[in-house]
This record gives C-alpha cells, structure tokens and sequence, in this order.
C-alpha cells in the first residue's frame, strides 16, 4: 500500500522521587508509534526499514526518532550490564550514513546511545547510564505505557520484570501539534484534512500567561475580537474570516454557549475550523467554529499548584488535579479549580471569575469506557461599552476614561453536566454517545449607550435591563467504521443529533437614564428600579443525521465526502407587559454537503482543495412583509491550499479562500420598517501560519492573513461595497520563545509577541473607522524541576490601540502597559 511513516520515539530524563507528572504522561514516553489514520499494524508483513535516525533534546531529556517506512513491532526489553536495551523485531536498517548508529553522550546521565542491525531481521536499541542501567518507571494509562528514564540510577535486583515498552499515539508536541478531531470528528492527522484548521496548544496558552479566550485566540490567523463584552445577546464576540461566530464554540465537539467572557483554565488547546462546518456541526454561521478540548484525566498522579498577581489590582489562582482512583487505574478523574479577581486601567471597572470542573473516566471494560463531565463557572464584572469614534477617530480623551456607571454590571450562572460513551465492537468498528445539558441565568443591567452628540459630548443612556433562564440538552449517537473496497480503502462515519434549546428572557429599555458627558464625566451612582416590560418564550428543537467518508484512494490521495441533513423548529412567543402573547412558528431544513481531496506529491507535502456550505435558521419572530417566514442564511466557500512539514517539529499552512454568506437581510427601501433578503457579503483572503519547534528549546507560532470582506450586494446604496466592521485587510502575530537547554542557565527562556492589525471599518456604514496598531508582548520564565516562574509583560512599548468597535460609534480600548507574574507547582 506504498509509503506508511512511523516514528519510533525513545525519550530519557531525570525522574524526580516524586509520581510522574503530567508532562512526564504526555512527553517521557519511552517509545511512541504514530501511524496515519485509519492503517493497523500489520507484524507478518516483510522487514520494515529504518531509513533515518535522529536524537532531540527534549528538557531535560532527549528524544531519539526512529523513521521507518512501514509499522514497527513492539519492542521487547531487558538489562544487559549499564544498558537498557529494546529489541525490535521484523526490522533492518537502511540508513544513509551506514549500518549502524551511535551518539555518545547525549544528555548528562547517559553514557550512549546506539541502534544496530541483528541477524533474524531485527534492530536493537541500547540506551547506556553512565552510573548503572536507566530506572523505568511504567504508566499503564488509557492512551497506552508511558514510561520516564531516570539516567545513572541502578536497578535492584529482581526489578528487570517492570521493565517494559508500549506502544502509544499520545505525545507532547508543544507547539505544533499534528492531528485534530474537530474538522472530521475522527482522529485525523491535520495533513490529511482538506480545510484549514489551527490548533493553539496548552504549551502557547501558558506561556503567554493568557486565561480568557479571546487573548488565547489573539496567535489565531483571521480570527479578530468583535466586542460586545457582557453586552450581547450572542455571548462573546469573535470573526473568524469576517463572519461573526454567534453559536459557533463548542466544547469537546458539543455545542456550547456562555454570555460570559470564557475561561481557558480548564482548556488543553483550542481548535479553529475556518470555514463553513455545518456537515458535522450543524446550523452556524460560514466563518468557522472554535473548539474547546478539555483537559482530561490523567493515568498517573499529578497535582498543580498556581498563583497570579498582575498590574491593576489583578490576582487568582487555580488548581488542577489529576490521578487514577482504583488501583488498576481504570477510573480516573480531573478537577479543575480557579479564581481570578480582574481589576482594569479603565476608570471603576473590575470583575471576578470562578470556575469548578470536574471529570471522571471510568473504563468499564477492555473495549468500553465513560466519561463524565460537569463545569460551574460564575461571572461577574462591570459593563463597560468604551469611548466614543467620530469619523475622525476617537474622541481626545484618557483611554481610561469610563462613561458608564459603577453599578452597571454583568453577571452569570451557568452549570454543565453530560457523559461521553465510547464502545469498541471490535478492531474496525465503535460506537460513541455523548449527551450534555447546559444551564446559565445572565443579569446584564447598565444605562446603555443611546446616542453621542459629538458637538456637546453628551450620550444619552437608557435604562436597560436583560435576564432570565436559559437551557439547552444535546444528545447524539455515532458509529465510526473502517473497512476496504479492493484497493481502496475507508474510514466512515455516520451520526444522528438533537438539540433542544429553551431560552426565557426579560428586557427594559424603554426609560432614559440620565445623560453623561465624555469630557466632563458626572456620575450619578443611583441605580433604577429593574421592571421588566417585555418578555419572550422560545422553544428551538433540531434533528441532524449526518455521514461522512474519508477515503483513501492511493497513499498520496485521499478524499473526504460528507452530508448533512437537518430539520429546525422555532416556537416562539412574545409579551409586551400589558399585552397578550404573540406565538410565531417556523421550520427549515437544508441539507449541507463537504467535499476534498488531499493529494501530497511528495511525504512532507500535502496540496488540497475542499467545497463546503452551512445554513443558518432566521429568527422565527422576524416575518416578511406578507406574514411570511424568511428563509435560512446559506454559506459556500471554495478554498485552496497547501500544508508542508518543514520538519518533524514544524509545519507551515497556506490557503486561499472564498466566502460568502447570502439570503441576509437588508431593509426594504419602499418601507424601512421591513426587511428583504437580497444581500450578500463576501470574504476572500489569504492564511499562512506556521508553527512548532525551529531548533531545540526555540518555537514559534506565526500567523499572516490577508482578507477582504465585503458588502457585495445591499439595497442601501450607502453600504453596498462597504468592509466588514471590525475585519482588518491585513493581520499578522507572531509569538515565539527560548529556553536555554543546557549549563547553569538551564531552564530559563524568553517569550517575544508581535501583533498587528491594520484599520478596520467601525460599523457596517463605514463611519468611523479603528486606526491600526502594532503591539508587542515579552515574557521571561524559568522552569526547574518541579516548578516555573513567569513575568509576562502586554504592550510592552505602551501604544494606544483599541480592540473593536459597535454599531453605536463606541470602541474599547486595548490595554496599557501591563504586567502579569505567576508562580506554578507540580508535585
């Protein structure tokens, strides 16, 4: 079947006296095989050979990689004087600079490092202590052995039957990792996907000291903050290729939803799909979706301990724990606790965080497992709108300057329960069920924004309040199967969705508050009486069944082929105090089809093209002029592109693209009052991203998109052939760090971000416009043992820039000069 890469990963470090740690679980894995999606070993297959051997730093241990072009056995082991040594059979060496290799010395302990050809078709690995054979301690976890070598510590007697190798796919790729479940649903390395996804690891989000997610997203390519903080009913406010996100975020590949800003404590990376994803995802918006991984339990004990203190009055802390509960470690958990106190250089404005997840996996018998999972998070903060834009800028005011009042606030509840079933009917086929309900009460009261007189300075505010209960319950089963048809071969998966959403707001908003001025701000500091006047009751239930194919024609060509079919139902009804209710109904159905290809002309090299679409429900309550319902918001994209690994530890991506979102909604000109569905917006653009390990202890994650979204069919005059509010044409970030790897200065690294946006329309009326600005971050930190120590430092150079704008002439203002020092413990 041609060319199959896998890499035998041998990995030794000290150990301290303590239980391995959760890095020890996911990068001190003694052998790691990583085999393309999909592809079984096959033992009695011809020798395979190893064509490549390389040693890597890897902390304070090393790495030696094991390229070979077919799958490996699994090693056998034993002690043989002060070497450690790993038997593989069915295997030759093919290397270029001869039969054998040797490197000595290698890292402080280790004495050498050799692999050689055995008669009977087998390969050897000697790993020899300088002191006496490496110590092996074995982690039996889910994912397979993991195992940590302590150099230099001898065995005792009768100890050779610990010794053991496994074979795993789990691995700390820091800053590039290589596979994704979030554009095909399957555990897919992302060479293989034809559609641009990124992946912003654990390792990018904790160096960069970063707890919210729009500061984790600030590395992601196209994807740019749209504001809206505790003001919008859509929750937090993103673009991903000029399109707004509005219930796009999902968690572990099920929809989720917050109004609250979102917290990244619990998050192990955070996956972007640009495109269109309706085939697998359901009713969205055409600019992507953003998932949340979880972090999960661990198979061996590890507990974190982390403290944060920063500019403004900022501080918190968190806790995270992990560890097997049964001896044969088949039930594990993880909790995650944190607490953040966020003050702000804006003038009366802070907030607070708190944040409790929980989870269990119980492994119920060999071929079956649950996962049970629970988050609380509560939120409160001031509601803080900005400053005002002309159409000559900002007004000339400090960027602290605070036009709201003290007690205008945000807040919420939301509370998480669900479970994840995964059952193996045997080698080529499993089931998966995942169920999950979701609850938060928001309380979002404030004098809003009215309007601004930009001769006087005056706003005019209005009383307004927003709350009430919401609920949503997602349940789905799915079955993934392999199998062959000749030659070719598949990986399908194939999938029924519900969803029912149950939302019961109140609203105020017809009384005016006291106006304020901008340049000479009096606050009145009395709040109003909450006296709700208009209510709403909505029902929204969804059907999807959905099947996909990803096949392999050839080992260099592959295709993915999917289809979705949905049905949404709206019931809604509408109060004004004082009136009867209004019902309205509405039901649409689309069906949403996928197709790529993915051809690579050489290994490293993967070429693409894909065609997606998603639709997106109008809101039930909004009729034509006739009575009639509007129908579904459609998506298409086209996209090109090119994935390249550069190296094991490095990779560069490039698309190109066209989207367009059409049936929008724009006024009816023969009466203001309606709106017709004859607009149309338009992206195109440009992404290259690169990301990973450029040499040892050096990565990087760089970003450059090139984007032009606009308004290309509108009945306004005045906005047809605007720019998209706040999408930039140009974006770019970089952030990258080094840490020494050896000598007395071991450990101690630095941490450089540049990021850059260029002007952006403030509205869809391109009144005003947000000026660009070029920010740079740093970072020094220092890991030793057991613990780190980091100073972060945001807009190192002090500049004035704002973040993004609203449809009222209001923009926030990015911060000041900030430092943030954080102290974490692992034991």
């Amino acid at each position: 079947m041609g060319v199959r890469l896998q890499r035998l990963v041998v990995l030794a470090g000290w150990l301290a006296l303590v239980p391995v740690s959760a890095r020890a679980e996911t990068a001190l894995s003694l052998v790691e095989a990583v085999q393309p999606s999909g592809q079984a070993v096959d033992l009695a297959q011809a020798a395979t050979q190893i064509t490549g051997v390389r040693v890597e730093g890897e902390g304070e241990g090393l790495r030696l990689v094991l390229d070979a072009n077919g799958a490996l056995a699994e090693p056998t082991t034993s002690v043989v004087g002060n070497a450690l040594v790993a038997e593989i059979a069915n295997a030759v060496l093919a290397l270029p600079e001869g039969e054998s290799f040797e490197q000595f010395g290698p890292a402080e302990g280790i004495a050498l490092v050799s692999v050689t050809s055995e008669p009977g078709n087998r390969v050897r690995v000697a790993i020899t202590g300088s002191d006496g054979p490496p110590a092996v301690a074995v982690n039996a976890g889910a994912g397979g052995l993991v195992l940590g070598i302590a150099p230099g510590v001898a065995l005792a007697s009768g100890e050779n039957d610990v010794i053991r190798l496994g074979v795993t796919g789990a691995g700390d790729e820091g800053y590039n990792p290589t596979r994704t479940s979030t554009a095909t649903r399957t555990d897919t390395p992302l060479r293989y996907v034809p559609q641009s996804v990124q992946v912003i690891p654990r390792a990018v989000i904790e160096d960069r000291g970063v707890t919210e997610l729009d500061r984790a997203l600030e590395t992601a390519g196209s994807v740019v903050s749209a504001g809206g903080r505790g003001t919008s009913v859509f929750g937090p406010g993103f673009l991903i290729r000029g399109f707004p996100i509005r219930g796009a975020i999902f968690r572990d590949g099920i929809s989720t939803f917050s109004l609250a800003p979102l917290s990244t404590n619990d998050v192990e990376q955070v996956e972007i799909l640009r495109g269109p994803a309706s085939v697998l995802f359901g009713q969205g918006e055409p600019g992507g979706i953003l998932n949340l991984v979880s972090k999960q339990p661990l198979g061996e004990p590890f507990y974190s301990v982390g403290a944060t203190v920063g500019s403004f009055s900022t501080f918190g802390g968190n806790t995270d724990l992990t560890g097997p509960l049964t001896e044969d470690g088949s039930v594990r958990y993880r909790l995650n606790l944190s607490y953040e106190n966020v003050g702000s250089f804006r003038d009366f404005v802070d907030g607070e965080r708190l944040l409790v997840s929980p989870t269990l996996t119980w492994d119920i018998g060999p071929d079956t497992s649950i996962n049970f999972f629970s988050q609380y998070a509560r939120d409160r903060e001031t509601i803080d709108e900005g400053i005002p834009f002309t159409a000559d800028g900002p007004v000339d005011v400090p960027r602290s300057r605070f036009v709201g009042e003290d007690f205008g606030e945000f807040s919420q509840d939301q509370f998480t329960l669900g479970y994840r079933l995964n059952h193996d009917l045997n080698e080529d086929w499993s089931l998966r069920h995942a169920t999950q309900y979701l609850q938060y009460s928001p309380r979002r009261f404030w004098p809003a924004y009215d309007f601004f007189d930009e001769t006087t300075g005056d706003i005019d505010r209005t009383e307004y309040f927003a709350g009430g209960n919401y609920r949503r319950l997602f349940t789905n089963a799915e079955a993934v199967g392999r199998f062959s048809t000749g030659s070719v071969n598949h990986q399908v998966l194939v999938g029924v969705e519900y969803r029912n959403v149950l939302e019961q707001p109140e609203f105020q908003f017809s009384n005016f508050y006291t106006p304020i001025n901008v340049f000479n701000p009096v606050y009145t500091g009395i709040p109003y009486a909450i006296e709700p006047e208009f209510f709403r009751d909505d029902t929204i239930s969804t059907w999807g069944f959905y099947a996909q194919d990803q096949i392999e024609v050839l080992p260099n060509l592959k295709f993915l082929a999917g289809i979705r079919y949905d049905v949404a139902s709206q019931f809604r009804t509408t109060q004004d105090l004082g009136d009867p209710r209004e019902d309205f109904t509405q039901t649409d159905s689309a069906f949403s089809p996928r197709l790529g290809v993915v051809y690579q002309p050489i290994e490293p090299v993967s070429l693409y093209a894909s065609y997606t679409r998603s639709f997106s429900p109008s809101f039930g309550a909004s009729l034509n002029a006739d009575g009639s319902n509007f129908d579904p918001e459609t998506g298409q994209q086209f996209e090109v592109g090119a994935k390249v690994d550069i190296s094991d530890r490095l990779s560069l991506n490039l698309a190109l693209f066209d989207l367009r979102r059409q049936n929008v909604r724009t006024p009816d000109l023969t009466n203001p009052r309606l709106s017709v569905q004859t607009g149309e917006v338009t992206s195109r653009g440009i992404e290259l991203n690169l990301g990973g390990e450029i040499l040892p202890g050096w990565n990087i994650t760089s970003s450059y998109t090139f984007l032009d979204a606009t308004v290309t069919r509108d009945n306004r005059p005045a906005v047809q052939g605007n720019r998209v509010a706040n999408a930039p044409d140009n974006q770019f970030s970089l952030w990258s760090t080094y840490e020494i790897q050896e000598g007395d200065l071991q450990g101690l690294g630095f941490g450089l971000g540049l990021f850059y946006l260029s002007d952006r329309a403030g509205d869809l009326r391109n009144t005003f416009t947000l000026p660009s600005y070029f920010r740079t971050d740093a970072a020094l930190f220092y890991r030793r043992d057991n613990w780190r120590a980091q100073l972060n430092v945001e807009n190192l150079f002090n500049i004035n820039y704002f973040t993004a704008s609203d449809e009222f002439q209001f923009a926030n203002p990015g911060a000041p000069f900030t430092v943030t020092a954080r102290v974490a413990v692992e034991f």
